[in-house]
């Protein structure tokens, strides 16, 4: 089923250069990362005008709808190619649009010859991580916890980056996807979510998280 709307399907095409159907994965992201850099609201501030400034946030923010909306259609396309048994019964909700997702100081590992990954993730540059660090996931409230120090003092090696994500119901587990893919594509060997070894990959990233933080489905509306 297609859950866009004729004049989303418009939007799409004019802004993705492609109609939904149309679009895979590694083109969407690099399109939407060109988007962002393009018509962030911060590139604007130069012109002083709060016209100007008003239009690029709208502009930016429906990028953003857009973008989210794709995400959650081309993450379910994905589940429904997945080889193996039919799928459980969470696995048929958490692609509900009603499904809300909140978890506690859920478990990541990230194996890495990266030695500047572990002060990107926490928004840091050259300084020690102390155990119990938080940095707030942007455009959400969700953050990630510093599971163990890291002094920083070895290079040319591979490493575990371990951190805890927590997340509640308010906040969009496809951006917090998204920022953590975008993070650590091309720079990771090895990601593991709760024990578990997860293909480093934005579909299968948001599939792990999901599956894992699925809470309920919120009542239908009259």
């Amino acid at each position: 089923m297609n859950p866009f709307t004729e004049q989303e399907r418009l939007e799409i095409r004019e802004t993705f250069g492609a109609l939904p159907e149309h679009l895979d994965a590694e083109t969407f992201r690099k399109t939407l990362r060109e988007l962002r850099a393009r018509f962030h609201p911060d590139n604007f501030e130069k012109f002083g005008d709060d016209t100007v400034r008003q239009l690029a946030t709208e502009r930016f923010q429906r990028i953003e709808r857009l973008a989210e909306k794709i995400e959650a259609w081309l993450s379910g396309k994905m589940q429904q190619a997945l080889p193996g048994p039919s799928a459980s019964d969470t696995d048929v909700h958490i692609f509900d649009p009603r499904a809300r997702f909140a978890y506690r100081e859920m478990k990541i590992e990230i194996r890495t010859g990266d030695k500047d990954l572990k002060y990107h993730l926490f928004g840091t540059f050259y300084r020690w991580l102390t155990l119990g660090d938080r940095f707030k996931i942007p455009d959400t409230q969700a953050f990630l916890i510093a599971d163990e120090e890291h002094l920083g003092r070895r290079i040319g090696f591979v490493e575990s980056i371990r951190v805890y994500l927590t997340f509640e119901e308010h906040d969009s587990v496809e951006v917090i996807t998204r920022w953590l893919f975008d993070k650590i594509e091309g720079r990771a060997d090895a990601l593991l979510i709760e024990g578990e070894l997860i293909p480093i990959a934005y579909e299968a990233i948001l599939l792990a998280i999901k599956r894992r933080s699925f809470k309920l489905l919120a009542p239908e509306t009259a």
